[in-house]
């Protein structure tokens, strides 16, 4: 496997499923910035329906719905049509996401920890989901939400020292100064 964050705001997506599993995968790309998604549904749960809003077709997708789809989801208990309609996004050229199939699935999707800008993502590789939801919950403890802030400092800081023509090898020791400093990422119950 190799972890990479992809900007889904940029890319053309296609969703489906009816239940829950598909309600949630949409949540996720709608708090990543997806802004091109269509989700097909024949039969929608209402709370997915009306999330998916304009954005729903109420049927399996077409080979023609998936020209130029860069990323397909296929989410929910649709054992029978999951291998098909990888195929047939494979064949339009999409990478692939079967929820809960590894071995039908191109990329595997992250438990994902946000705090602002700061993404943390724990992956499995499909054998473990669960152990993956629990590492981020464990680490959601770890990493608090004040580390929106955090990295919005460190950030401006960043840019001032880039403006300042520091070399990037020098903010980078400028970096690990400024963490040890203020004890950001001293290990729990040590002194900072």
């Amino acid at each position: 496997m190799l972890p990479l964050f992809l900007d889904v705001s940029r890319l053309n997506l296609v969703l489906t499923g009816n239940g829950r599993a598909a309600l949630r995968r949409m949540q996720l790309l709608d708090e990543a910035g997806a802004r091109c998604i269509t989700v097909f549904a024949p039969a929608p749960e209402p709370d997915l329906a009306a999330a998916a809003g304009s954005r729903l077709r109420r049927r399996w997708p077409k080979a023609a719905d998936l020209d130029g789809t860069q990323l397909v989801f296929i989410a929910g208990p649709l054992s029978e049509l999951r291998a098909a309609l990888a195929a047939q996004a494979r064949q339009a050229g999409a990478v692939v996401h079967v929820e809960d199939a590894p071995a039908l699935s191109d990329a595997q999707a992250a438990a994902v920890l946000r705090r602002g800008t700061l993404t943390v993502a724990v992956s499995t590789g499909g054998a473990s989901p669960a152990l993956a939801v629990k590492m981020r919950d464990y680490l959601g403890d770890v990493i608090g939400p004040e580390w929106h802030d955090r990295v919005e400092q460190l950030s401006q800081q960043r840019s001032a020292w880039r403006q300042a023509g520091i070399a990037t090898d020098r903010i980078a020791a400028l970096t690990d100064e400024w963490l040890k400093c203020r004890g950001w990422l001293a290990a729990p119950g040590a002194p900072a």
